[in-house]
Order: structure tokens, then sequence, then C-alpha cells
């Protein structure tokens, strides 16, 4: 099986990846992960997206899809994959269709969460995250045990970052309506989508999704 999460920032799609890949025994394939598996191995595509970084620009499509090309043709993902975070753009989908295509494969659904605005700038404008270990908590869906610390054994002071502010999530939610929120009809136009309601629990959000690839699957059959 192969799947695309689609879906604005603070969707849900990072927890609903994570739940997928488990109940179908796929990979979780993240481009997020990808950048820091390069980077954290000093791969030739890590040392471009690490200097395009430090210029404060930002990662190209040709280096976003080689990444994901070298992703894929891995063994693990020869019997389907999850993509969280890509494709981003028409000219991304385009590209993984030939690519899947070169290999005689093909999406079999791409799940839309939908998820309103507000709700979204609610749920990224509350995240507090930890410096040192990288712990991600919520102010008021999973605080901490103590105000403005991580729990113990960690304990340090956590952050409110920058992309994370409501202002800046705003920003994002338009970059996301200019860029990407195209590829919802793209996809669509090809019979290839299933929307979901995001605004749930992570655990009603996963019943819909796989009621949603069940009956996506019965029609298609």
């Amino acid at each position: 099986m192969i799947l695309v999460l689609f879906g604005p920032p603070g969707a849900g799609k990072g927890t609903q990846a994570k739940l997928l890949s488990a109940s179908h025994g796929i990979p979780h394939v993240s481009t997020g992960d990808m950048f820091r598996d390069h980077k954290a191995r000093g791969t030739e595509l890590g040392r471009k997206v690490q200097a395009i970084m430090d210029a404060g620009g930002l990662v190209g499509d040709d280096v976003t899809n080689a990444m994901v090309e070298e992703r894929l043709a891995r063994p693990d993902a020869s019997g389907g994959f999850l993509l969280d975070g890509y494709p981003r753009t028409t000219a991304q989908a385009e590209h993984l269709e030939r690519f899947l295509g070169a290999s005689r494969r093909e999406i079999d659904a791409v799940i839309s969460y939908e998820v309103p605005t507000e709700l979204v700038v609610e749920r990224i404008g509350g995240r507090r995250s930890c410096p040192r270990c990288s712990a991600v908590y919520h102010v008021t869906a999973r605080p901490p045990r103590r105000a403005g610390a991580c729990d113990p054994p960690c304990n340090a002071a956590l952050v409110h970052r920058e992309d994370d502010r409501h202002e800046n999530v705003r920003r994002r939610m338009q970059e996301y309506a200019e860029k990407t929120r195209p590829l919802r009809r793209w996809y669509e136009q090809r019979g290839l989508l299933l929307a979901v309601d995001g605004a749930g629990s992570p655990e009603a959000i996963l019943g819909a999704t796989q009621a949603a690839l069940f009956a996506g699957a019965r029609r298609a059959g």
C-alpha cells in the first residue's frame, strides 16, 4: 500500500502517520526525518541541505525529490510506504508520479485531513518544545508536569519556537494555501483523494481514516 498524507501544518499528519505505519506495517517516510538523517550522515545531499539552510534559503524541489527517491529505493519501502510532508507542490507530485510509474507502482490513496484554520493556530500556537531532549508539549492538550519545564529527568526550560507563534502560524497557513492546497484538487481529479475530519482525538481520526480507506478500496474494487 502506498499512501500520501495531506493537510495543513498542525493537521496531525505526523501522529496519524505513526499510527497508520504501525497498523499497516509500512514505513513512515517523512521529509523532516530525511533531512535530519542526511545531515547526520554527512551525505552530499545532507551537505547541500545544510548549506541552503545556513544561507536562509528554502530546500528546492531537486534536492527534496532526490532525497525521496533515495529513501523509496530502500528495501523496506518495496512493499509500500506512507509519505508525510511530500509532495508539497504540483511539481513534486508530478515527479513522484513519474518516479513510481517507472517501477510500475502507483499511489493507492491520498488522505486529506480537513482542519479549520483556527484549530490549527490553537494546536501549533500552544506547542512548547524542549531544546535538550526534543520533547514536545501543548499548554492544554499535553501540558508538562511542571509549567514551563520538561518532565523529569530532563527538567530543561521549555521554549516557544518562532515558527509556533500565532502570527507565524497564520503566515505558514497562507503559504500552504498558495503553494500546497492546489494539490488537493490535483489528486481529487485523479480519484485518489479521501477527505477525513481532522478535528477529533488521534484515536477517532485514525478510525475515520481506516474507514475512509476501506470505503475507498471497496469503490475501487
